[in-house]
């Protein structure tokens, strides 16, 4: 992915090596977190990789970016001042999505508050709560902000998800469940999950989940079409997105596959989503909840 040396976000908050507290008060009614497979993905690690590796080490570890060429491994310019390719790269990403979305809102009569991305170690509190970074990342409704902890990367190079793209497609997944919230999409949702079972909440969860992947799409196709992809790039993203399908990490748990526990959606269905996205680039294709109507 060639993203050195192009223009950043302005909408991203470092907490790294700060204070993790929310700088507002609690919201009531702030939502749960969308998103946020990472502990799952560290457990299965630390089970499966032979790596001898203590878990909790690993869950605090310092973060060491996975992936191939143009990674961002650096996460060093938070403490000493030097240059963070980490939050360098976030900030192209995130402006990619900026990109993606606001005239995709101003075709439709609206507008598109941008969201913020929190940068932290370890922990973060949000009006979604205290979070640990191994939940992973996710988009917090109540304050409309992504979190992420930079070293979620290096869990997922370990589970065979490498790559520039394949860590770019994760936050552009988050945001787009951001968008989702502007549509009053994941409200309508949250609502429908308290008023019915677990495995019917559980099929309305991977329905969100497998909509913010296909919106993923729609900002992986304007990549494409600028001209901003290395050769690989959009098998990274599917590799990601195959690779954290929930039937797979049943299997890599040594777990019969069970669709009614499924909250993300099989690796198939995420594969299909992701790549309707990236086909289409209209947000009317992405509708998985058309079924439900």
């Amino acid at each position: 992915m060639r993203w050195k040396g192009r223009k950043q976000s302005t909408n991203i908050e470092d907490r790294r090596g700060g204070r993790s507290g929310y700088s507002g008060q609690r919201r009531p009614g702030g939502g749960m977190k969308i998103g946020g497979i990472g502990f799952f993905i560290a457990l299965l690690i630390f089970l499966f990789t032979g790596q001898g590796q203590n878990f909790m080490d690993m869950m605090g570890g310092d973060a060491q970016m996975g992936g191939s060429v143009s990674q961002p491994p650096s996460q060093t310019g938070a403490a000493s001042g030097a240059t963070d390719e980490g939050k360098e790269f976030i900030g192209v990403v995130v402006k990619d999505t900026e990109d993606v979305w606001n005239p995709i809102f101003e075709k439709a009569g609206s507008r598109y508050r941008e969201p913020t991305v929190v940068l932290f170690n370890d922990q973060v509190s949000s009006a979604c709560g205290l979070t640990s970074s191994a939940t992973g990342p996710f988009y917090c409704p109540g304050d409309m902000k992504v979190y992420l902890d930079l070293g979620f990367f290096r869990q997922l190079s370990q589970m065979g998800v490498r790559g520039d793209f394949a860590q770019a497609y994760v936050v552009a997944h988050e945001v787009g469940h951001h968008v989702q919230k502007l549509q009053g999409i994941s409200d309508q949702v949250m609502r429908m999950q308290r008023q019915t079972n677990k495995t019917q909440a559980n099929q309305l969860s991977v329905l969100l989940e497998l909509q913010a992947d296909c919106y993923a799409g729609i900002w992986a196709r304007r990549q494409a079409n600028y001209n901003l992809l290395d050769d690989g790039d959009l098998e990274e993203a599917m590799n990601a997105a195959g690779n954290i399908g929930d039937d797979r990490m049943q299997k890599r748990a040594g777990q019969y596959v069970n669709p009614d526990s499924f909250t993300h959606g099989s690796s198939a269905q995420r594969m299909e989503w992701l790549k309707r996205g990236m086909l289409s680039g209209d947000p009317t294709d992405c509708d998985t909840f058309a079924a439900l109507r």
